[in-house]
């Protein structure tokens, strides 16, 4: 059983689920984050200070779901800030996923890092379809403790590092994807988890790399959304 809790940060309204019992026959062993719960909120109450801050994109401030997902993909935490696209919730758990799953102790890849790569004629083409999103936890209140999976690949989601090793991801979508990977971003190392142990994007970092304007994105780049993109120096 789920339930759902509504507060107020900051003048915001946050929503946030958590799990409350078993689901599907399987046990809470089974269904338990594999991140410490303190360290799952830190995480997500970071939300409400950063989308108050200049990040670009559509909105200011800017309306977020957030997912956080531990090494083995379950969903420990989604939460919302204001009215927020529905359609993004499920986006941020696989953005969340994505990061989690294609990252390890030797190099940190950012969902911004695998746009280039992925797009057609690109050497991971065809990437995205390798771990679907389950629809069964499109609905709000699903999925805490289970794995639905999902594969996108542009800004919003980043891994999360501690002690040198990837311990789950963090996904938030809502907004232009270059506004999302600013906020994953800085939502990540205001709790310190982002020692990454080495980088494909930005200054050797998992970074968002902005191609040239004007020019198609290459190796490991992310095209331009707006031309209020914050610099990834500036991030």
């Amino acid at each position: 059983m789920l339930k759902t809790i509504v507060l107020t940060v900051a003048g915001l309204i946050v929503s946030t689920q958590a799990h409350a019992g078993n689901d599907r026959g399987q046990s809470r062993e089974d269904k338990e984050c594999g991140i410490p719960q303190s360290t799952v909120s830190s995480i997500q109450a970071q939300l409400a200070e950063v989308v108050s801050l200049k990040n670009g994109g559509i909105f200011a401030p800017n309306r977020m779901w957030s997912a956080v997902v531990d090494r083995q993909g379950r969903l420990c935490s989604v939460i919302v800030v204001g009215d927020a696209w529905p359609g993004s919730r499920a986006i941020a758990i696989a953005k969340a996923n994505t990061a989690n799953g294609f990252s390890n102790d030797a190099l940190s890849l950012s969902t911004a890092n695998l746009y280039a790569g992925t797009q057609p004629g690109g050497p991971l083409y065809g990437l995205n379809n390798s771990n679907p999103f389950n629809p069964f936890f499109l609905s709000q209140g699903s999925g805490i403790g289970d794995v639905p999976g999902g594969v996108i690949t542009f800004g919003g989601g980043v891994p999360l590092y501690s002690g040198g090793k990837v311990i789950g991801g963090l996904g938030v979508s809502g907004d232009s994807a270059c506004a999302d990977h600013v906020i994953a971003y800085r939502m990540r190392r205001n709790v310190k988890l982002d020692g990454i142990p080495a980088g494909v994007g930005f200054n050797a970092t998992d970074n968002i790399d902005y191609a040239a304007p004007n020019q198609q994105p290459a190796g490991f780049q992310h095209p331009h959304c707006f031309a209020s993109d914050i610099d990834p120096g500036q991030i």
